[in-house]
């Protein structure tokens, strides 16, 4: 072998190695873009999320001080859901709300390693809301709505019903998460406004016997914020009751042949 054969063929590795060398780094970049798209974008839309659905929530009953009853905030409620489905739906599922991720998780909907961050990082979205609306918000308009916690409740003879309203409403908010934009049957373009009206219309019709919370997140952060937790746990226990009815009816008979466990 010659001098000038010799320096080709170690040109020629020195490009291969160069090559090696260049796909390796692509694979590494694709690998941290697929782990960022995966798993710490859908997170990260989950918290922002959730802070904005909330403080607006907080906000709109911090500021009823006009006397609408229930119409103010479930309209903000509503209106504030369905924006922040619409433009973050589509990253993290628009879930906002950790029984909304049970119950999508129950269906098949959620990968198992987002979801307990899911729901931190929705308690975390929660608080971060409510505080926003602490700084915003006069100090007697505040304290007399209890920083937007939920002080419908006062004492025990109403823990009944309120349990069971809680339930029940969450019922309906799931229903329509999980058949309007995970079930492949059913799923819709209009999930989004369909699950805002589902909450508008759970306060609307709920809002003086329980406040009407469904989402133990929304009733986290202002009980942090404003240290108010007179029977806080209905807003843990309902809730989520009524997400493991929504997956048994959708898992047992709802379903499509993907989500629905017999007679597929």
């Amino acid at each position: 072998m010659d001098h000038s054969e010799s320096k080709a063929e170690l040109c020629d590795m020195s490009v291969i190695s160069c090559k090696e060398e260049l796909n390796e780094q692509k694979v590494t970049v694709k690998k941290r873009v697929s782990v960022f798209q995966n798993y710490i974008q859908p997170c990260l839309a989950e918290l922002v999320g959730s802070t904005l659905f909330i403080f607006i929530g907080c906000l709109s009953v911090i500021e009823n001080v006009e006397g609408t009853g229930s119409l103010q905030p479930a309209l903000a409620h509503g209106i504030a859901l369905s924006i922040v489905i619409a433009v973050l739906g589509e990253i993290s599922g628009g879930h906002f709300n950790p029984a909304v991720t049970l119950s999508v998780y129950l269906i098949g909907g959620l990968n198992v390693i987002l979801l307990l961050p899911y729901m931190l990082v929705q308690m975390c979205g929660g608080m971060i809301g409510a505080g926003l609306a602490k700084v915003m918000s006069p100090t007697q308009n505040y304290l007399n709505a209890s920083g937007g916690a939920f002080n419908v409740v006062k004492d025990a003879d109403q823990v009944g019903s309120a349990v069971i309203a809680e339930v029940v409403m969450t019922v309906l908010l799931t229903m329509a998460v999980c058949m309007g934009a995970v079930n492949g049957k059913t799923r819709s373009l209009l999930a989004p406004f369909c699950i805002g009206l589902a909450v508008g219309t759970d306060i609307l019709a709920g809002g003086r016997i329980s406040g009407a919370s469904m989402n133990p997140a929304r009733a986290f952060g202002p009980a942090v914020v404003a240290d108010y937790w007179l029977y806080h746990w209905i807003y843990w226990v309902g809730p989520f009751a009524g997400a493991l009815i929504t997956a048994s009816l959708i898992r047992l008979g709802l379903g499509d042949e993907k989500v629905r466990l017999f007679l597929k």
